[in-house]
């Protein structure tokens, strides 16, 4: 017998020896007076025993059997499932292997094995969030954030954009650093997933807003000078989506939370399917993982979507690259990247430059207009 049950057999034998009075015994074990009677009935007809509840060292019919605490261990200790939070874990274990447990008890067989997620809880002070804006597409956040995405020391940047509305993951790529091209490449995935976005929610970088931004006087502005759109900026505005500056990272909370949520995740995603280029995520990332954790995460939003499809007419590849203006000479010569160019009449420019490096990535990534 427990501790407690020793207690309430002493009290109950006060009781039938009127020691103490019915009242005084339920108060003593904080039980009712006809609890009282009942376990008085128990303790005269079986003796203590009555006290003893009748599963006490009967395994539970619901437990987990040993052998599938043994093989969650078992694959819980593999080096690709090392760094994995409890909560994905069980999706995996789910997804690849057919077994279905809770999250609390697959919580506790790992903790019980000496394991400690991740991603535990910690306390936090509270908040304000921000409400969700109510229509699809109404506002984008986006945002990158450098990692070692495939383990080791070498770090990559992942751009990413989250609509606010649903938080759905719009868009998602990998480079080697956080660069216009990134941002280029996950605002394309948005439009041709879902459509041009009404607006988009991003910091100060110099990407999407120009450093002399606000920094003209009166009389400068008075003798018309103008702040230039960046190359972001321009796309943007050919596609007629606002740009918004975020004033600090809390702001733009929804897209912070995403990192750590994919820091957690991807990197075990990745090394369970043997991914270690940047080529073989971005394909992972466009053609596999969105749809996955979109459905995982993503919710309902309250207003119909206000993305805008993209048109007929519309070359979306003619906006979502790099542009520069160039003025030609009496003969038609230009120069760009240390590099002359001749205008022909057909209206191609002639390169003074080796063929192989007019079809360089380099040259296919730029835009050039004349005048």
């Amino acid at each position: 017998m427990s501790q407690k049950q020793l207690k309430t057999w002493m009290v109950i034998q006060r009781f039938i020896q009127k020691d103490i009075t019915r009242q005084q015994a339920a108060d003593l074990l904080g039980l009712s007076t006809r609890q009282i009677s009942r376990l008085k009935k128990g303790v005269l007809t079986s003796g203590p025993e009555s006290l003893i509840h009748k599963n006490t060292g009967r395994k539970p019919a619901h437990a987990v059997k040993e052998e599938t605490k043994e093989a969650i261990l078992s694959l819980y200790s593999q080096p690709e499932f090392s760094e994995v939070n409890f909560l994905h874990f069980q999706e995996i274990l789910l997804a690849d292997f057919g077994i279905s447990l809770s999250c609390s008890a697959l919580s506790s067989i790992l903790k019980n094995a000496g394991k400690e997620s991740p991603k535990k809880k910690k306390k936090r002070k509270r908040t304000h969030r921000c409400k969700r804006k109510p229509h699809p597409g109404q506002l984008l956040q986006i945002d990158a954030t450098p990692f070692a995405w495939f383990g080791g020391s070498a770090k990559y940047a992942l751009h990413g954009a989250i609509d606010d509305a649903t938080g759905k993951v719009v868009g998602l790529f990998l480079t080697s650093n956080e660069c216009l091209y990134g941002y280029l490449r996950v605002m394309e995935q948005c439009c041709r997933r879902f459509g041009v976005p009404q607006s988009l929610y991003s910091d100060n970088h110099t990407m999407f807003r120009s450093p002399k931004t606000g920094t003209f006087t009166v009389e400068e502005l008075l003798d018309g000078k103008q702040v230039h759109l960046t190359q972001f900026g321009r796309a943007m505005h050919e596609l007629g989506t606002d740009l918004i500056f975020a004033g600090s990272p809390q702001a733009k909370g929804r897209v912070e939370r995403l990192w750590g949520t994919l820091q957690s995740r991807l990197p075990v995603e990745f090394a369970k399917r043997g991914i270690q280029t940047l080529a073989e995520a971005n394909r992972f990332l466009e053609e596999t993982y969105l749809e996955q954790f979109n459905s995982r995460f993503a919710v309902e939003a309250e207003g119909s979507s206000l993305f805008v499809p993209i048109g007929d007419a519309t070359d979306l590849d003619a906006i979502l690259c790099v542009k520069h203006k160039r003025k030609t000479d009496a003969a038609g010569v230009f120069s760009f990247k240390n590099r002359c160019f001749q205008i022909l009449d057909a209206g191609f420019p002639l390169i003074s430059a080796h063929k192989d490096d007019i079809f360089s990535s380099e040259f296919l990534s730029h835009k050039v207009t004349f005048s």
